[in-house]
């Protein structure tokens, strides 16, 4: 009896034992299935026109800048303008002691009058010897002398009248004007001063304010590139060198003009490897003074051959090139390598690596990896762009 009971517990182990050996595989089977898919946001990207623009620095440049010089010499008698105030062109800004000059035209006025004089009495001789000469009353020797004579007068007339212009102008100069409409800066004389024609320092700076000149720097690298998505067609643009600008001053708030692109110079820097470009703007109110430092946004153009994507949803790889991960078909992750070539907004403007259908995960980027497969949700907007 007790050997069966013994026989019997034997063969309960075995039975217990059997049953879990079999249950080892299905535990293991479980621990091995698929994990659930990953829940992430995508967004599907499509081709559409994108205004190319670039931030440059640059400074504010006078449209123009007159530094008034005397055209003659003497004693400065009058200053006829408040410092700062704004002039127009032909205004009086000095006056210089006028005496000496005034003389001088009335040395002038009293030559012109003798020789007028002598021309008189020559052209009078010369008429009565014409006819003298034709009766034949007095020889062709005398008649040519005082025709010579008459022509001599005639000639010393046109110096003594050029004598008396010159010496009206120089009057005229002892009143110095402003030649372009601006604003005056500081006067570097004050009147009893002595001045001299031509002197180096300059009596007052005009400057015109309204338009005003923006002289930005592009890296010569970048306008190479511009020029060729033009020539191949991957940028279009009106000019090839006019273009709308915005500028941000240096408090960071906007401009409320808009300008224009000028010209760019065709000389690149050697020490900085850039290009000077200067642009326009309107400047009614003066709120742009000279050497302010400012930085554009200028309109390159519009792009049809690029793709816009969020920044949040680019990253890098270890070698620092910027990559994206994408759904495809059977909701699995790639991971895509991009070449983006600026931003735009909130964006990437993507030239390479990626297609129009494409669907970037741009919410659960931490949750995944490639290969991996994912839920995929459409994100409800699209890009931000500009």
């Amino acid at each position: 009896m007790p050997g069966r009971a013994l026989r019997g517990f034997a063969l309960g182990a075995l039975l217990m034992t059997s049953a879990g050996c079999d249950d080892q595989p299905r535990r293991a089977a479980a621990n091995t299935a698929a994990p659930a898919p990953v829940a992430v946001t995508v967004l599907t990207l499509q081709r559409r026109d994108i205004p190319v623009t670039s931030v440059l620095p640059g400074r504010t440049a006078p449209y123009r800048a007159a530094e008034v010089r005397p055209q003659v010499g003497g004693l400065l008698r009058e200053r006829h303008f408040t410092e700062g105030e704004a002039v127009k062109a032909g205004q009086s800004l000095f006056q210089i002691d006028p005496a000496p000059f005034e003389a001088a035209v009335r040395r002038a006025e009293a030559a012109l009058s003798r020789i007028q004089a002598v021309e008189q009495a020559a052209a009078s001789t010369a008429n009565r010897l014409r006819t003298l000469a034709r009766a034949q009353v007095v020889s062709e020797q005398n008649l040519e002398n005082a025709e010579a004579t008459l022509r001599q007068a005639q000639a010393d007339i046109v110096s003594a009248r050029a004598a008396l212009e010159t010496a009206r102008i120089d009057l005229g100069y002892t009143r110095v004007a402003s030649p372009i409409d601006g604003r005056t800066g500081r006067a570097s004389v004050t009147p009893g001063a002595l001045v001299t024609a031509n002197q180096t320092t300059a009596l007052v700076t005009v400057t015109q304010l309204d338009p005003i000149y923006v002289d930005l720097t592009q890296p010569s690298a970048v306008l190479l590139q511009q020029r060729r998505d033009v020539s191949s067609g991957a940028l279009r643009r009106d000019s090839a060198d006019r273009a709308a600008a915005r500028l941000l001053l240096e408090d960071g708030s906007e401009y409320p003009h808009a300008g224009e692109v000028q010209f760019s110079e065709v000389i690149v820097d050697q020490g900085t490897g850039s290009v000077t470009i200067r642009a326009v703007f309107p400047n009614p109110d003066q709120l742009l003074l000279p050497g302010m430092f400012v930085r554009a946004r200028v309109e390159e153009g519009v792009t049809d051959r690029a793709i816009l994507v969020p920044q949040r949803a680019v990253l890098r790889t270890p070698r620092g090139e910027p990559m994206a991960f994408v759904v495809n078909a059977e909701n699995v992750v790639e991971q895509r390598v991009l070449r983006a070539s600026r931003a735009v907004g909130n964006d990437w403007l993507v030239t390479e690596g990626l297609a129009p259908g494409d669907r970037v995960v741009i919410e659960g980027l931490q949750r995944i990896r490639v290969g991996a497969r994912v839920q995929a949700s459409e994100s409800p907007s699209p890009p931000a762009g500009t």
